[in-house]
């Protein structure tokens, strides 16, 4: 059996897939970025490499390739490709049926349109701000003292809404902080940030040529409050993967490296 890689070194989080010959995933794991990018590469790459019975370095796979912020910090692939292709591939592979994604990383947000061949069609990028990204979700926990994973599911219970009017992630966690110490309901500020960040997504779900439903990729697809919001904001269904979709772009990195290791690496 043949092995493919994909490694996607984000700015906070870092992924690793590997696929067999047939495009089954067959190890994946996610860590924390360090500081250094090669370095995360290279742990996030032991770890797959160890899942797999018969692989004992990056070196046994066919062919890998690099994506991500650091994807130029991957000294093991055999090339890189953009992390936006990578998305657009990952998820066409998980369910062909998605045409588009809101692909919510540490520090930007994009929105991508997917080719019926898994290419990208179309995209949109806000790296200006970082506000409504995954650093924009960390900071509101801080403000909340809670973890991620209980911020996002805290709108879910909100009964009305208290609206964040500061569109930078610094002025909105103090505003934040002022409104939690006015006493008000935890749970409506909360959804006040959650619907936010979704009308932040309008514009890149409408670069990303979505009409009827869509698909979200990154950590942040995991916060139920923000998919909630966004179907309440866009008009939209918000398709749930059935692979981690904090992993399509190393996914979808795995099956380009799959393409051209069994093509002969043209």
């Amino acid at each position: 059996m043949k092995y493919f890689g994909g490694c996607d070194v984000g700015s906070t989080y870092t992924k690793a897939v590997i696929v067999d010959e047939n495009g089954k995933m067959v190890a994946s794991t996610t860590l924390k970025s360090k500081i250094i990018a090669q370095e995360s590469a290279e742990l996030a790459m032991k770890e797959v490499i160890d899942q797999v019975d018969g692989l004992t370095s990056s070196k046994d796979l066919e062919y890998l390739i690099g994506t991500g912020y650091g994807r130029n910090k991957v000294p093991f692939a055999d090339e890189n490709i953009s992390e936006i292709s990578c998305h657009a591939m990952g998820v066409h592979v998980t369910n062909p049926s998605v045409k588009a994604i809101i692909d919510i990383g540490g520090q930007d947000v994009k929105g991508i349109s997917i080719d019926t061949d898994g290419t990208v069609k179309n995209f949109a990028m806000n790296d200006k701000c970082a506000a409504g990204t995954g650093r924009f979700f960390e900071a509101m926990a801080r403000s909340f003292e809670m973890s991620l994973e209980q911020f996002s599911n805290l709108s879910l219970s909100a009964k009305n809404v208290i609206p964040i009017t500061a569109q930078c992630t610094v002025f909105a966690e103090s505003e934040v902080i002022t409104l939690v110490g006015e006493g008000k309901p935890m749970d409506e500020i909360a959804a006040g940030i959650e619907m936010a960040v979704a009308k932040r997504c309008f514009v890149m779900s409408k670069k990303a040529g979505a009409t009827d439903s869509i698909t979200l990729t990154g950590g942040c697809a995991k916060n139920a409050g923000l998919k909630a919001a966004i179907e309440q904001v866009l008009k939209l269904k918000v398709v749930e993967l059935s692979t981690d979709p904090q992993l399509m772009g190393a996914l979808g990195a795995a099956e380009y490296a799959r393409a051209k290791g069994l093509a002969g690496k043209d």
